[in-house]
């Protein structure tokens, strides 16, 4: 007796059989592609924190948006650069 021939299996159960067995491998490769992308994409969550603006950053940003003048900025810039005043 030959047994691949007797299943009782007509052209749309192949069909059938054929298309189950592409969307599967299809689901696989997909979920396989998603789990490396994923794997590598850089998170998010591992930003690390800007430090604060020194005090002459602040003042050159203030400069540059033109809040205070040329004369303020080299007077601010210098006592920055001297220290702290001396208490009185």
């Amino acid at each position: 007796m030959m047994f691949w021939h007797a299943h009782d299996m007509s052209g749309w159960g192949w069909f059938g059989m054929s298309i189950g067995m592409v969307a599967f491998w299809a689901l696989i490769i997909t979920a396989l592609v998603l789990v490396f992308r994923a794997a590598n994409r850089p998170h998010e969550h591992t930003h690390t924190p800007t430090a604060a603006p020194t005090p002459q950053q602040i003042l050159a940003e203030r400069f540059a948006r033109g809040e205070i003048d040329e004369e303020e900025y080299r007077r601010r810039l210098s006592a920055l650069h001297s220290g702290p005043l001396p208490k009185t």
